[in-house]
């Protein structure tokens, strides 16, 4: 199962405390203090990791704390730092405080960090607090709790081309045409259930990662069906593709298919609607003689490209048209 949401609970670890020591050596008449400081706590850090595909870790694991701090020694011996707790999560993660709703980071590259939950600081052992005035001190002090809260961590996959289409559209079928992804396929809607990442390579280098998310149906962004969920994965993409489906008669027309997909797009993320798009009319091995793409065309007013996945037609091309946009499209 696809782990896109998580909320856990971190904590810095305590740092150590002072010592109160004082030297007792033979042949030393005058001894003193000399109680070593504690150790500082371990701190949470959480570290972009492109080899982490999901939070799945997050969910197993809800409780997070980082080592306690060791205390002081006697003769001046400083306490050792509690190691920090490195935790890796995909690029894309977002890392929220649950109880105050701020956003403590975007971990979009490899090597991103953010320290969640930072460590207690360290004791004064009573050799800290020697002076001239003060020869014996038995002072000391002890170390600092370290700093805990709630999390709340969201995944948002970061893909060139998103696929944006009605149940059962052909999104699946394409993403295992093009790449060496293996989506679920199936003749009834809903066959994807999580996010579906595939990479497709060129000839000349260049690559194409494109990202498969559930169906849409109206009313996605206000949490119909699967949209609402799944619709954050697409606002990283460079670009989208629209798939529409002629020959469904079952959905709404093709035209009305693409604005009601262009609306809960816009209405999830206005940002996204402008985003530089592909309109494609699927499954043409089964129109017959009719051109579906040309009508369609007509329709909306923009140019609108025929495809199989089946057959592989007209499959080049739409490939073609991504890279194009993709590559024109500034980096977000």
């Amino acid at each position: 199962m696809f782990h896109d949401e998580a909320e856990v609970f971190v904590q810095g670890g305590k740092g150590g405390d002072g010592c109160m020591s004082f030297r007792r050596e033979r042949f030393v008449p005058k001894g003193g203090p000399d109680g070593g400081n504690g150790g500082a706590g371990g701190s949470v850090i959480f570290l972009a990791d492109s080899s982490v595909g999901s939070l799945r870790e997050l969910r197993q694991h809800v409780h997070i704390r980082a080592e306690k701090g060791r205390a002081g020694g006697g003769a001046n011996r400083v306490g050792r730092r509690g190691r920090s707790r490195i935790v890796r999560v995909p690029c894309g993660t977002l890392v929220r405080d649950r109880d105050q709703g701020l956003l403590l980071r975007d971990l979009v590259h490899p090597g991103d960090r953010v320290v969640v939950a930072q460590g207690g600081r360290s004791g004064r052992g009573n050799k800290h607090y020697a002076s001239a005035t003060n020869r014996a001190p038995r002072q000391v002090t002890r170390g600092e709790e370290g700093e805990k809260r709630w999390l709340k961590v969201e995944l948002k996959l970061i893909a060139d081309v998103g696929l944006v289409g009605f149940p059962n559209a052909g999104k699946s079928t394409f993403l295992a045409r093009v790449s060496a992804a293996r989506p679920k396929v199936a003749d009834y809607p809903f066959t994807t259930l999580e996010p579906t990442l595939g990479l497709v390579e060129f000839q000349d280098h260049r690559t194409l990662v494109i990202a498969d998310v559930p169906g849409l149906i109206e009313g996605a962004h206000e949490g119909r069906g699967l949209g609402r969920r799944f619709l954050r994965h697409l606002e990283r993409t460079r670009s989208l593709l629209f798939l529409l489906d002629p020959t469904s008669d079952t959905g709404p027309p093709p035209e009305e298919a693409y604005r009601i997909l262009a609306r809960e797009v816009q209405d999830f993320a206005p940002d996204m609607a402008q985003k530089r798009h592909v309109v494609v009319a699927t499954k043409s091995d089964l129109w017959g003689e009719e051109n579906h793409a040309e009508a369609l065309s007509a329709k909306l007013q923009k140019p609108v490209l025929p495809m199989s996945s089946v057959t592989g037609a007209g499959v080049n091309a739409v490939l073609s048209h991504l890279v194009q946009l993709t590559h024109e499209a500034p980096e977000d």
